[in-house]
């Protein structure tokens, strides 16, 4: 099996000396190439050019959205094909909260899911899961026609198992910018915004109550 590792380097849960175990641990199951994320989105690029180059899988070693980029890209590369035809996807926890990982069943500890990753593999075990989609209209394309807008005035992109709008989306936004910033993903980090954005409006005022 030839896989594709995307390594992201800011994941808030590992460090130099265990990403280079468990690539290692990797390597001597599969025929392993690894690339490392430099900026957002950049695990959608990679991941789409996985089936054109041959890789039967895309290993993602990084948080939540590191997983989201690399599955909007296995899907934008082939959308008409169905899962046998992509890459499959295998997913190393090291994020902050690793949802999609333990919604999986996998362990948190990278370490510990790198052993039932490699446990799956020499035993052949893959499954199929569904995905959610968000589809919004292109505001550049003007006024939103609704239902019946034509494909080329929407966007869209997939979801591994949440979505969501106004306040949830307007903390989500403040905390990526956060982190572009410095700060690192930590529980702290979500409470201290969602309070924060909770009290003060985009406008600069304050909520009654």
């Amino acid at each position: 099996m030839r896989a594709l590792l995307l390594v992201n380097p800011k994941a808030t849960s590992t460090h130099r000396r265990t990403r280079d175990v468990l690539i290692r641990a990797l390597g001597a199951a599969v025929d392993l190439s690894v690339e490392e994320t430099a900026y957002r989105g950049h695990a959608t690029a990679l991941a789409a050019t996985a089936h054109a180059k041959g890789f039967d899988a895309v290993a993602v070693l990084g948080g939540d959205g590191t997983i989201n980029e690399t599955v909007n890209g296995l899907l934008d590369a082939r959308p008409d094909g169905g899962a046998s035809e992509r890459p499959a996807l295998i997913v190393i926890p090291g994020g902050s909260a690793n949802v999609f990982a333990r919604a999986l069943g996998l362990p948190n500890n990278p370490v510990e899911a790198t052993g039932a990753v490699l446990e799956a593999l020499r035993e052949g075990r893959r499954r199929t899961i569904g995905l959610g989609q968000a589809i919004w209209h292109d505001e550049v394309s003007g006024p939103d026609p609704g239902a019946d807008a034509p494909p080329d005035q929407q966007r869209s992109r997939y979801f591994t198992f949440c979505a969501g709008l106004g306040y949830d989306a307007e903390v989500v936004r403040a905390v990526e910018g956060l982190r572009s910033a410095g700060h690192r993903a930590l529980p702290a980090l979500y409470v201290n915004t969602t309070v924060r954005h909770f009290f003060v409006t985009d406008a600069g005022g304050r909520r009654s109550g």
